[in-house]
């Protein structure tokens, strides 16, 4: 996980509808930058319909979501538009901004060994330095937890 205090990595990545977008198209406001496994899983699911109800209230706290996995555009997409999902998704195919975000990590599950995405969040200031970093976040009160933080 990356340090507290140091400058979030820049990046540009295409958004659910193939737009790309970086980083530093959100100076000036506060960003929650979370990465997750994958789109349409339960755990996942859960996570991302909880930013949805609360992102009004992250807008009034002037906050942008953004979502990264390493889903494609159209997967993205079609998880936006099952749930109505009101923030960006982020494809990053080639994991470069989930290696440079360091959450792509050994994982076991069930005793079986596999490499993917731990489930993290950063807060990262308006001048886009990490704020706040949380590792292994519980993904039904990650939403909430990370609302706290604005306050």
């Amino acid at each position: 996980m990356l340090e507290i205090g140091t400058k979030a990595p820049d990046f540009t990545l295409p958004d659910q509808d193939g737009e790309m977008r970086s980083l530093s198209d959100y100076r000036g406001q506060k960003v929650v930058l979370y990465f997750y496994p994958k789109d349409m899983t339960a755990g996942c699911t859960k996570q991302a319909c909880a930013f949805g109800e609360l992102y009004p209230q992250f807008r009034e706290k002037g906050a942008v979501v953004l979502g990264v996995s390493k889903d494609s555009v159209a997967s993205h997409k079609k998880f936006e538009e099952k749930y109505g999902l009101p923030f960006t998704l982020l494809s990053d195919t080639e994991k470069e901004v989930i290696q440079a975000y360091d959450v792509w990590k050994e994982k076991k599950n069930y005793g079986k060994v596999s490499m993917g995405v731990v489930r993290t969040t950063y807060l990262i200031d308006e001048d886009g330095v990490i704020v706040k970093a949380f590792g292994k976040v519980k993904a039904a009160d990650n939403p909430a937890q990370m609302l706290g933080e604005l306050s």
